[in-house]
């Protein structure tokens, strides 16, 4: 049986800001497509503990008044995402996440700064990861325009209600990913370890060829030093225990 044809759990965070080394997690969901009858959607809304910026809630609609009355203990809501995923991949699915490197790194921060264990130590080497924006940046090399999530469901024919909400990305990136498999043999036959590892790869080249296109670019030259290389996380010891 392919990946694809399984189920897949998808995974999405909403957060303060852009760094995930710094900000801090705000809403989240796992959901479990390609489960009979339909779908295993869990959403959290964590309290940060830190004000959450405008831009921030103009892009997710989450203010810090909500999550001051309504959120959970951040503690408590990174220790069940972190077991709800280690349970999925307990079990062999793969994890499918849109920018995976962003949402695993803030992940991994989270659960040191609370004290929890991080999700690469609980399950290790098993963690299969799939990231429809390295998949279709790898099939798709020379498409022009965007590769937001946005972007791919358009692309892909995929349907996304309410963008940005953690819920809908988590469930639109599972679908891409889907898609991209039905439409890509050397994708959709792969056996899911073997996958993991070739979007390290591809992601890596990616990077470096972003890294490159700002180097030469005048007026971008500054932004080369700011592309990670690294997925489907930053590694802890890479960026310091001070970060």
């Amino acid at each position: 049986m392919s990946w694809h044809t399984g189920p897949m759990t998808g995974f999405d965070l909403e957060s303060t800001g852009v760094d995930p080394e710094t900000d801090r997690i705000v809403t989240a969901c796992v959901v479990t497509c390609g489960l009979a009858p339909g779908t295993d959607s869990r959403t959290w809304l964590a309290d940060p503990d830190v004000d959450i910026p405008a831009e921030s809630t103009a892009v997710h609609g989450i203010t810090t008044e909500k999550v001051r009355t309504e959120g959970r203990p951040a503690a408590e809501v990174v220790a069940e995402l972190v077991q709800a995923l280690a349970e999925a991949v307990e079990v062999g699915q793969p994890i499918v996440i849109m920018n995976a490197a962003f949402d695993l790194t803030m992940l991994d921060r989270e659960a040191r700064r609370h004290g929890v264990k991080p999700l690469t130590d609980v399950v290790g080497d098993r963690l299969n990861v799939i990231d429809p924006r390295v998949l279709d940046k790898h099939v798709d090399q020379y498409r022009r325009g965007g590769r937001t999530l946005t972007d791919l469901c358009a692309h892909y024919r995929v349907r996304l209600d309410d963008a940005h909400s953690a819920d809908a990305d988590a469930l639109a990136a599972c679908r891409v990913a889907w898609r991209i498999a039905r439409g890509y043999t050397e994708i959709g036959t792969a056996a899911l370890a073997t996958l993991h590892l070739a979007q390290v790869r591809w992601a890596r080249e990616q990077a470096e060829g972003l890294r490159d296109y700002f180097a030469r670019t005048p007026g971008k030259e500054s932004w080369a030093a700011g592309v990670r290389t690294d997925w489907p996380l930053i590694p802890f010891e890479a960026v310091g225990a001070d970060a």
